[in-house]
């Protein structure tokens, strides 16, 4: 990908190879790009790879004894050649991970008060009202009490629903300029599944979010996202407008995927999200 004339630089910039010891080649050139404030999906099945590439996002691909190679640019940082000291001070801070399985993200041992308040002092500094109105606002954003009687309350007191938007509102406590969500709608009911995609596109447009929302729903994407990357045997096969995506795939494996969905997605083309963010900044 390279950078048009009188273009800014984007939030996020991927182009990575990742291997595993017992499956070198996960990722092969797997490229892609997310403009400030722009939700982008990343779909594929199981297997694609689509985790790899949200745990080497976060530098945390070791942990699953994976290498990455290439290049990560965040805000104009490559964050693969950051130190693991600079890189604990983005994670959480400047981008932010949401996972699949809410209840078992989150410390059954702990209230869900102190959680938060773990969350808050791991970037912040400040007072016990500083803190309280941090942990009020990233509840209120997420349309969630901050009152006593829900912070005093443990995960297995709470709703998958519940729980998953605590963990939102966890991540978005400081405000990152990029959220990742993996999967983060997969456990979830049809009806909760909805109101957490309307959540994060409120939050999107509210606080000036990027989101990277990884799933293998097209559907969900379709209704998100502005542009969606399709990964493919370790590598992005397509990365367009989501309604290029599916009104005209390029690829034969995304053809396949937008065959195999019953209802293919209406799209109002005088509507936000679905717009290429470059057609805004040119």
């Amino acid at each position: 990908m390279h950078d048009q004339p009188n273009r800014r630089e984007p939030l996020l910039t991927v182009d990575i190879t990742a291997d595993y010891r017992a499956r070198p080649g996960a990722l092969r050139g797997a490229a892609f790009e997310i403009e400030a404030g722009e939700v982008v999906g990343l779909a594929g099945q199981s297997g694609s790879g689509k985790s790899t590439i949200a745990l080497s996002m976060m530098r945390l691909l070791h942990l699953k004894g994976g290498t990455v190679r290439g290049e990560i640019r965040f805000r104009g940082r490559d964050l693969l050649r950051c130190s693991e000291r600079e890189m604990r001070e983005i994670r959480g801070r400047e981008i932010a991970l949401v996972l699949q399985s809410p209840i078992a993200s989150l410390n059954p041992a702990l209230r869900i008060g102190a959680q938060l308040a773990e969350t808050w002092q791991a970037h912040a500094r400040g007072s016990r009202e500083a803190r309280r109105t941090a942990i009020g606002e990233a509840l209120q954003a997420v349309t969630l009490s901050g009152d006593e009687a829900f912070l005093r309350r443990y995960p297995r007191e709470l709703s998958v629903g519940q729980a998953q938007r605590v963990l939102i509102a966890m991540a978005i406590i400081h405000r990152p300029a990029l959220l990742i969500a993996d999967e983060a709608t997969s456990a979830l009911d049809a009806l909760t599944q909805a109101e957490i995609l309307r959540l994060f596109a409120r939050l999107s447009r509210e606080l000036s979010m990027a989101i990277l929302y990884i799933s293998h729903d097209l559907l969900s994407i379709a209704s998100l996202c502005g542009r969606a990357a399709i990964l493919h045997e370790g590598a992005v096969a397509e990365f367009a407008t989501v309604e290029r995506i599916f009104r005209s795939p390029a690829h034969p494996y995304t053809r396949r995927l937008v065959e195999a969905i019953p209802a293919p997605p209406v799209f109002d083309f005088g509507s936000s999200p679905h717009k290429d963010p470059r057609e805004e900044a040119a």
